[in-house]
């Protein structure tokens, strides 16, 4: 990992989401140098499923070494921001870095979309970012660091990231596009560049959207910490980038990243919005044909002796591939997954054998079937029947076939993500 230097010491940073996650990791990460951090997040009290207040997170700073001042700052609302930004100018004299990492996610498609949930994409994501930078660039200027930092995608127009959750994908952007407006705004005064992960990335927000046992595709929040304080010991010059972790670490000298891995050796989520990955990654996770085409020709263009008459063999009971697939998923069900999962799945399947499906996961015992569930789904996903089979055999990653348009989720996409970790179990015996 990347080792702490001392320069960030007596530098003043403003990292809105910083009670937890992301934006505590880079917290830390700075608080070792002596560096003075500015809380501006919402959380005051314990949230149940989500750890963290500003004020657990200040006194974690101040024990690594830092400074703190947590300030409740709903970055919805400008006189927050404001407040916080002047308090911090109060207490250490100015403001030499922001981290915009505050940020609000919903991945559904757009008739799935409630008003409300993209108003409060776009009002973080993109409004609040603007609005904190906004607040935050008359001190900037005066700094001798001056480093605008946004945790946010390189702008990929690809219409595979816009098709399935086209309204976070635009308030997501609007971050990057902060990014690309203010570095040449700002051009030889402040830097401004975006910072984004290569992988998943383990955090209490990704455990409750993916459920247990994400995080061993995930990597620690440290490789994010580590890039940023990379990009902070920058020079002004360095500006307008849309920066990969891996990358940035990668010129630091760092190429052992099993370290940051959760579990390592084990296959990561990719994230969003990195062209590389779908189709690199759907190659490899559908199974090939065992045997290369080259021996394929070789064995056919050998002379085959006449077909010789074989026995009369009684038929065998047929099952189609995705009947089959739903008997072993019945008899792998028991009340302890019923339990952890309590959620009602619909399949909406083309092709042969295809139809209305269901997995009920939430009656006793659990039940699947044709058709569609007595009780409403929770999620109904579309796909083709052979990237069902597929899918719950293990040769296709449920996230891939999202993020490749193979698969089409309507619903509770957290409830989604769950069934991810039943398909894990249910591999071996498919």
């Amino acid at each position: 990992m990347l080792p702490n230097t001392g320069k960030l010491a007596g530098c003043t940073i403003f990292i809105t989401g910083a009670s937890r996650g992301i934006g505590k990791a880079i917290a830390l990460k700075a608080a070792k140098d002596g560096a003075n951090i500015v809380i501006a997040a919402k959380t005051t009290q314990t949230h149940p499923k989500l750890p963290g207040t500003i004020y657990t997170a200040a006194e974690e700073i101040e024990a690594a070494g830092g400074k703190a001042l947590p300030c409740v700052v709903d970055v919805r609302d400008e006189q927050q921001i404001n407040s916080a930004v002047e308090k911090a100018v109060e207490k250490f004299g100015g403001i030499d870095i922001l981290v915009n990492n505050a940020s609000a996610i919903s991945l559904t498609n757009t008739l799935d979309t409630p008003t409300k949930r993209v108003d409060l994409m776009m009002n973080v994501n993109t409004r609040g970012t603007y609005l904190t930078s906004k607040a935050c660039i008359p001190f900037l200027r005066k700094s001798k660091v001056a480093h605008i930092l946004n945790l946010s995608p390189p702008l990929n127009l690809n219409p595979l990231w816009f098709k399935q959750h086209c309204a976070y994908t635009i308030a997501k952007y609007g971050m990057s596009m902060c990014v690309l407006g203010m570095a040449e705004e700002f051009r030889g005064e402040i830097a401004v560049n975006a910072l984004w992960p290569k992988t998943a990335i383990h955090t209490a927000a990704m455990d409750m959207l993916g459920g247990s046992g994400v995080e061993s595709q995930c990597r620690k929040v440290d490789i994010i910490a580590d890039a940023a304080y990379s990009i902070f010991k920058r020079p002004k010059s360095f500006t307008g980038n849309f920066i990969l972790d891996e990358n940035i670490l990668k010129e630091e000298g760092i190429n052992d990243f099993d370290v940051y891995a959760i579990k390592p050796g084990h296959p990561l989520l990719p994230d969003f919005f990195l062209d590389e990955h779908p189709d690199e990654i759907m190659k490899k996770t559908e199974s090939s044909d065992p045997v290369p085409e080259v021996k394929k020709e070789k064995l056919q263009s050998q002379p085959q002796p006449p077909p010789q008459p074989q026995p009369q063999q009684p038929p065998k009971p047929h099952f189609g591939a995705v009947e089959e697939t739903f008997r072993i998923v019945k008899d792998s069900l028991s009340d302890e997954v019923v339990k952890a999962t309590q959620a009602v799945y619909q399949f909406e399947l083309s092709g042969e054998d295809g139809g209305t499906w269901f997995l009920d996961l939430k009656s006793k015992g659990g039940k699947v079937g044709h058709g569609e569930p007595s009780d409403r789904a929770d999620v109904v996903m579309s796909m083709t029947t052979d990237d069902f089979v597929k899918m719950f055999s293990g040769k296709l990653k449920p996230t891939m076939a999202f993020m490749s348009g193979k698969l089409k989720i309507k619903g509770n996409m957290a409830l989604a993500i769950k069934l991810e970790k039943l398909m894990t179990q249910m591999n071996a015996r498919l």
